[in-house]
Parts: structure tokens; C-alpha cells; sequence
């Protein structure tokens, strides 16, 4: 077996390990390659979180055929028995839902749902910053339910007293916002309804993953008419009025297999269930023409809208006063950081904006920066003479705070626009409106 499940099956959760930094595809220090695997030495305070980080990673690498080792071979055929497993249970799931042997809820006002098939990478957040600040101004008092991916999670006694007395001590949702203040860090509530919390203004961010219960507080609350769930596609207790579903144009469907074997949350033809598909992070070209024909197959009642993800302004990580041009990365040596599912798509943003990368780390998704990672960062920047740090908006929430900064440190913005298919896009809008 690879090195990283030799030492880890072990060693405790706190053991010492020692990290030597290298650039890694979508990880970086602290970990090291030996003979193609991920190891870990001894010297450094490794935390549960980032044992999970490290498994996820050889395995996204596995099932990526990255590796081709007897063993890999072996864990790739384990993770393909097990998908077939997966598979049909998600289709179990879907037919007693189907068969209204389980009944979605029905909360008596509009809900939209907003997801994807795959696991992340799509470019979710900045959709749903769309249709929420859409229809906001259109008169709909909007509330966005979110099931707080890798936010801090409640207490055991919390746990405890909900499960005993549901009713008596009933934990209500975390309100990221009412719509007029932040209320939340973003470790309480998430990276991206934090992002969404802070954008978005007469807007209520909700956290909980009962979204049913969340969905009732923004009613009682909130007055909410509209409930946008964040990453729905695969939350049956709610019935949406509309499903709308995200593709990456870039890499739509990953390899076609489900989890674990693949990134697919569930089967590819289950796309037929979504109102509207949106291809993101579209460039044009003739693969599009393809893709379509594709989702054609599955769905041919669906509107098919094309977007992509568009840099509109560079902001101090530290100062939201501080903004500049995209000008600014012309000719400029950035260091670049990153968090995200997808990096190389925001790399490709400063290429495009005439940045020279001369550093650049990627972390796993939704990892939780370190104030020493950060420190090593800006060393590290200054060491190869970077002019300025730029990161991703998502990435930026979940810095520490910074005392002392010896080279800029700002976020790129990135908000989506339509290429293809605005039609469509507002004649969504005004399904919605008008209902």
C-alpha cells in the first residue's frame, strides 16, 4: 500500500510530523511525494481535518489514474465495486421518492433549487449570488438555505438535546445573515454562505443541513416568498418549483463514474429531473456543440444557458476599501493561492490578464488556512520577488488574521455573464417573478 496508509493506520490523530513543501496538483505543503505517493514524516502536529484532506487527495489522484501501482490498481477496483453499490443506492433513494413512498415537503411558497451532479468545481456560488440578488431586486424577499459545507459543527450537546427533545430544544438555524448584517465568521457559517452572506445585501443566508426546518424559520422569520436551496440537486425532502442544474463546460461529467469510483454524485441521466442547465466556465469552441448534444440526449425539455466567469476587480484581502483595476496584473510576477476544486481555472484568469505566476500553492477544497501557512506563504513570495499575493474570493474568507504583511494580498472578484441564452435566463427570472 502507498506510504500515506502505512504510517497513518499508525499513528494517532495528533502524532508529530514533519512537511517539506513542494507543488503539488491541487494540494500542497504540508506533504511530500515519494515514488509517486503522498508520505508523511515525523516532526509537525497533523490535525483530523488534515488527515481527511491527504486521504482525499490519493484518492482523487487514484481515480484519476495518476497512480498505477499493483495496489492502485487494486483500490481503483474497490472504489468501482463500491460505486456500482452507490449507484443503485441513489436510485433506490430516487424511486421511493418517486413512488411518494417518501414525500417531499411542500413549505406553501417557491423554492428553487440550485446544484450540480459532480462534486464541486462547478462554479456554484457566483450562480446563486446571481438569481438571489436578481430577484431581490425584483421584489422577492429571498432566502438562501445552505447546508454549511465543512463550517464548524454544533456541539455534541446540542446534538444531543434535538435528537432527545426535538421539540422542546429544537436548534434553530445559524442566520449567517438577516438580510442587513453579517452575524457569522465564516468557520461558524462556511466559506461560500459566508461569501453570499457578505455580498449580498436584503438577502437571508441560512446554514442547516435539515433544510426543511431552515426553510420554515426564513418563512416564520423572515417572511421569505422565494428559498434558493445552495447545492439542492440531491436534497429530495424539499420539492423545488425549478431545478437548475450546473455544468462545467470545461470538464463536464469527470471521468462518468460515481462516487468513489468518479466525481458524479449520481448517474448522468438523472440531469432529465433539472429545469435549466447552465454550462459554466464557458470559452467558446467546437466541444460546446458536443456537450449539448449530450445533455440533449438525457434532457430535451431543459433550457441550456451558457455563462462564464468573468474577473471584474482585484480587493485588499484585509482592507474591502482598497480595490483596484485588472490592469494592475499586467506584466506583474503574481503569487498566486488557491483552495478550490478547480484551480487551474483561476490560474488561467491571471495568464489571461498578462500576469507572470512565478509561485503558486493549491490547497484541497474548502481547506482552512493556517496563520504559519500564511506567514510561509508571504515568505516564500518575497523570496522570488512577487510583486503582490492574489487568491480567490473563496480562499479569502477563510484566511487568518495578519499583523504584519510585507506584500500586497488581494482577492480576484469573479461574477458570472451570460454568452448564450439570456433569453432563457430571463424568462427563468420571470417563472420565478411571477409565479
Amino acid at each position: 500500500m502507498p506510504v500515506l496508509f502505512q504510517q497513518c493506520r499508525l499513528i494517532p490523530w495528533r502524532t508529530k510530523l514533519n512537511f517539506h513543501p513542494v507543488n503539488l496538483y491541487r494540494i500542497t505543503p504540508p506533504v511530500k511525494l515519494e515514488n509517486g505517493y503522498v508520505s508523511l514524516k515525523i516532526g509537525k502536529t497533523m490535525t483530523r481535518r488534515e488527515v481527511n484532506e491527504y486521504l482525499e487527495q490519493y484518492f482523487l489522484e487514484v481515480i484519476d489514474n495518476r497512480h498505477l501501482s499493483r495496489s492502485d490498481v487494486i483500490v481503483r477496483g474497490l472504489l468501482f465495486a463500491m460505486s456500482r453499490v452507490y449507484r443503485r443506492a441513489v436510485q433506490f433513494r430516487h424511486w421511493v421518492y418517486d413512488k411518494r413512498i417518501f414525500r417531499n415537503k411542500a413549505l406553501g411558497c417557491l423554492v428553487v433549487s440550485i446544484g450540480n451532479l459532480t462534486c464541486g468545481g462547478t462554479g456554484k456560488t457566483p450562480v446563486v449570488e446571481v438569481f438571489a440578488k436578481t430577484l431581490s431586486q425584483k421584489g422577492r424577499k429571498v432566502a438562501v438555505l445552505s447546508r454549511g459545507y465543512r463550517s464548524r459543527d454544533r456541539s455534541m450537546l446540542e446534538k444531543l438535546k434535538e435528537r432527545l427533545f426535538s421539540k422542546r430544544h429544537a436548534v434553530p438555524p445559524r442566520v449567517v445573515s438577516d438580510g442587513e448584517n453579517l452575524l457569522l465568521d465564516s468557520s461558524s457559517a462556511g466559506d461560500e454562505p459566508y461569501m453570499l452572506a457578505s455580498n449580498l445585501k436584503n438577502v437571508v443566508v441560512l446554514v442547516d443541513k435539515d433544510r426543511v426546518k431552515s426553510g420554515l424559520f426564513a418563512i416564520s422569520e423572515f417572511s421569505a416568498d422565494t428559498l434558493i436551496l445552495d447545492d439542492g440537486f440531491q436534497y429530495l425532502d424539499l420539492k423545488p418549483r425549478l431545478n437548475i442544474v450546473l455544468v462545467d463546460s470545461t470538464q463536464p461529467f469527470h471521468n462518468h463514474h460515481v462516487l468513489p469510483r468518479g466525481l458524479l454524485r449520481e448517474p448522468i441521466k438523472n440531469i432529465r429531473r433539472a429545469d435549466y442547465i447552465f454550462l459554466t466556465k464557458s470559452r467558446g469552441g467546437k466541444h460546446l456543440r458536443h456537450i449539448k448534444s449530450f445533455l440533449r440526449r438525457h434532457n430535451r425539455r431543459a433550457e441550456i444557458i451558457e455563462c462564464r466567469h468573468e474577473p471584474k476587480y482585484l480587493e485588499d484581502v484585509y482592507d474591502k476599501n482598497n480595490r483596484k483595476g485588472l490592469e494592475l496584473l499586467e506584466g506583474a510576477r503574481i503569487a498566486a493561492l488557491s483552495g478550490i476544486a478547480n484551480p487551474q481555472s483561476f490560474e488561467d484568469f491571471l495568464d489571461d490578464l498578462g500576469a507572470e505566476i512565478v509561485y503558486k500553492e493549491r490547497f484541497m477544497d474548502h481547506h482552512r488556512y493556517r496563520q504559519q501557512e500564511l506567514i510561509d506563504f508571504v515568505v516564500e513570495a518575497k523570496r522570488v520577488k512577487a510583486d503582490l499575493i492574489v487568491t480567490t474570493e473563496k480562499d479569502a474568507v477563510r484566511f487568518p488574521r495578519l499583523d504584519r504583511r510585507d506584500i500586497p494580498i488581494f482577492f480576484m472578484r469573479v461574477e458570472i455573464g451570460i454568452i448564450s441564452g439570456q433569453e432563457n435566463f430571463d424568462q427563468c427570472i420571470s417563472r420565478i417573478c411571477f409565479v
